[in-house]
């Protein structure tokens, strides 16, 4: 396993984390959480990421029992703020308050004094930034999160966080936002913004959900056991990846990968990390055998003319801007 700072920080991370999003305390038994997560650490990774709204706060839990026991220093945990964690009206955002309470109850599910990232987890366009920022400041000045970060902010938003956190004396290192091969927008505003501030990228969905795997085939039903069979993975997922567009595309690189001696989940991977921008790429799993294959993208480089040819059989998604697609509407 490789490992990388986390934007200009000193901060380093695997630059293959390992994330519980839709896994733990939902798609899968603890049993097999625990053995996956038993799997990551075996083959090098040490960066785990996760959040307060994973499973209604079950991930943060089943994260934290996973990894009871092992040295804390040789972890780095990531989690996250803002989506709703209860039914009451300051159960959700940015504010003062659910930072506070939010903060708490992570680390208690986690099992941890402290976590090394806290990431607000979309914008708040309702709690000034400056109620945010200063509620992230307390929390890193009493030792219960070591850096902040945001996920899936624009790149004004990004800069705006950044100039208020360095009045605040507090590092804000990372954006965590949905990038692969397939998906792209990053690319265009947050990418360079974030470059010339020095935060770093912890990209989740490399492999789009399982689809750059090249297992959905077109035309064919999903493969028994894959999440478009579970009942869990909603209708956005099937209309996003699963469509008549994008699964032939998917189909093209599929050469290339066995060209460069590579799965198509490596190629996924290993194209995210081409990118100097990104420190760490987000993968989860279901099975163990699944992070022995998605670690191998770690330290591979692609060559330009791969590069190149990827990108003319793939027609990504580039310029639409993630703010439209993937931030919350406005609260009045």
């Amino acid at each position: 396993m490789d490992f990388r700072h986390l934007g200009r920080s000193g901060l380093m991370v695997s630059e293959i984390s390992y994330g519980n999003w839709i896994t733990h305390g939902s798609q899968v038994e603890e049993e097999q959480a625990t053995a996956c997560v038993r799997a990551a650490l075996e083959l090098g990774i040490t960066t785990f990421d996760t959040a307060d709204v994973y499973a209604g706060t079950r991930a943060e839990a089943v994260l934290g029992r996973a990894l009871a026991g092992q040295p804390r220093e040789g972890l780095e945990i990531f989690t996250k703020v803002y989506w709703p964690t209860g039914d009451g009206p300051n159960d959700r955002g940015l504010s003062r308050k659910h930072i506070m309470e939010s903060i708490n109850g992570s680390l208690r599910r986690l099992q941890t004094d402290y976590v090394d990232l806290y990431q607000a987890h979309r914008f708040d366009y309702a709690t000034p930034l400056e109620e945010t920022m200063e509620a992230f400041a307390d929390v890193v000045h009493s030792g219960k999160a070591l850096y902040i970060g945001v996920s899936e902010w624009k790149a004004s938003e990004i800069r705006a966080g950044y100039e208020l956190a360095r009045e605040l004396h507090i590092p804000l290192v990372s954006s965590q936002p949905q990038y692969s091969m397939l998906w792209r927008v990053i690319e265009a505003e947050v990418v360079p913004t974030c470059e010339e501030l020095g935060v770093g990228q912890i990209v989740w969905s490399p492999i789009a959900q399982g689809v750059l795997t090249g297992k959905y085939l077109p035309g064919q039903a999903p493969p028994a056991g894959s999440r478009a069979t579970d009942d869990k993975s909603g209708a956005d997922f099937i209309a996003r990846w699963l469509s008549d567009e994008v699964l032939p595309r998917v189909q093209k690189p599929v050469p290339l990968a066995d060209q460069a001696g590579l799965t198509m989940a490596q190629l996924a991977v290993a194209w995210v990390l081409q990118n100097p921008n990104v420190s760490s790429a987000i993968v989860g799993a279901t099975r163990p055998e699944q992070l022995a294959d998605n670690v191998k993208a770690s330290g591979v480089k692609l060559d330009a003319d791969l590069l190149k040819a990827i990108d003319e059989v793939l027609d990504p998604i580039i310029e639409r801007d993630p703010g439209k697609t993937e931030s919350p509407p406005r609260r009045p």
